[in-house]
């Protein structure tokens, strides 16, 4: 029996404790200190409980999942299904999950969370390299020999063989499956025992006996930044890249009493930004330049840097997104200056803040009153639903280019 407990919340919402119910007070004060380790970014603690901010994902803390869904509506009684599966849509385009590695019909599946997918993605392609079999590589292996064997490591044999002066400390090639593309797989894989659910568990149990010889290391983001993909080993790719979200977002109970964490979280209006890009490069016709965050010197050593820059023959557009509700056509003087920086850095004669839509329309095109230039800017809005369906990225893409 599946005895984990599974929470969904949207953004912005509050969800507070009750050691009767399924969040109790060991669960807030594991999430206390997480945030507290992240330069409380990631939500504000309140009363007894938290409120989520603009961070989407998944917090699982032991067997309890909180998964914080997208919403860009007003109803209270939103179809959670619905924007779970635009969160994995928004996800897949942005390729945080593998485009080739999952399909429509998978998204579409009922997953207990996004994290399932996540492990479900990574057992599969270590299924698939052990069917294939494994690869060896040359490493580095220091450790005593009867025989003296490549390198002799004199300070080290010293220490290490005082009284044992038959013995060599040496370093020396060895040829073998026990290198750190292996060991990060298996990392990987120890992390999952206390999170998969129970549909994965046998293949994990079985994965975990294929690595029952390896090393098991310490991974952190510099174990990554030496594996060199190459031809021979291409067909680690995706899983070296799906264990190193799971490994380098996984926080041991070292530091959070008695509960491990995994999360996955992301900033939603970068996600929204880099969603729009991607969509409006897919559908872009042959005229058309879509380039994404161009950054350029602004004043000193700051910079300014615009979402997406759109040309298309003599003309320049600057979109700028914004994933958040505005209940009438009145942008924040900020944002409005700010786009009037882009027009005249870019030499943009059309500036656009695009925000997702409820129930407003957009606006007209308003002038800048600057030396007579004609500078423009609107307020738009699209919508990423249809009913109760996700809207086509090509839709979404051509309701945008009708914009400017």
């Amino acid at each position: 029996m599946n005895t984990k407990k599974f929470i969904q919340v949207f953004e912005h919402q509050k969800l507070r404790y009750d050691d009767s119910g399924k969040f109790r007070k060991h669960h807030f004060d594991a999430m206390v200190k997480f945030n507290e380790l992240h330069q409380n970014k990631y939500f504000t603690i309140i009363h007894q409980g938290i409120r989520f901010g603009s961070y989407v994902g998944v917090i699982q803390i032991g067997g309890l999942t909180i998964e914080i869904l997208p919403k860009a509506d007003n109803n209270e009684n939103a179809d959670k299904n619905l924007w779970q599966n635009i969160l994995l849509n928004m996800l897949k385009v942005c390729k945080y999950i593998q485009v080739e590695s999952i399909s429509e019909t998978q998204l579409k599946k009922r997953y207990h969370s996004i994290l399932d997918i996540y492990f479900e993605l990574y057992l599969n392609e270590i299924e698939r390299l052990v069917k294939k079999g494994f690869i060896k590589k040359y490493r580095k292996n220091k450790s005593n020999q009867n025989a003296l064997k490549g390198k002799l490591l004199f300070s080290q044999n010293i220490k290490q063989n005082v009284v044992h002066k038959e013995h060599f400390y040496c370093e020396h090639q060895v040829y073998d499956k026990n290198h750190l593309l292996h060991q990060i797989l298996y990392k990987g894989l120890l992390i999952l025992k206390p999170f998969v659910n129970d549909s994965l568990k046998d293949k994990l149990n079985r994965l975990l006996f294929e690595f029952q010889d390896f090393e098991s290391l310490t991974i952190q983001k510099n174990h990554f930044d030496k594996i060199i993909i190459d031809r021979k080993n291409n067909d680690y790719q995706k899983a070296i890249d799906i264990a190193k979200i799971i490994i380098l977002n996984y926080s041991p109970s070292l530091n959070y009493g008695n509960e491990n964490l995994l999360t996955l979280l992301f900033d939603m209006n970068a996600l929204w930004e880099e969603y729009i890009f991607r969509i409006l490069q897919k559908h872009k016709t042959s005229e058309m330049e879509v380039s994404f965050q161009n950054s350029d010197k602004f004043w000193e050593d700051k910079r300014i840097r615009p979402d997406i820059v759109l040309k298309m023959k003599d003309d320049t557009f600057v979109i700028d997104t914004k994933w958040k509700i505005i209940e009438a056509n009145n942008p924040s003087d900020d944002d409005l200056k700010q786009m009037f920086v882009y027009n005249l850095h870019w030499k943009a004669e059309k500036t656009l803040l695009l925000y997702p839509k409820t129930n407003q329309a957009d606006s007209k095109f308003g002038t800048f009153h600057y030396d007579n230039l004609g500078k423009k800017c609107k307020l738009g809005y699209v919508d990423i639903t249809n009913e109760l369906t996700i809207k086509s990225s090509r839709n979404v893409a051509n309701e945008i280019f009708k914009k400017l």
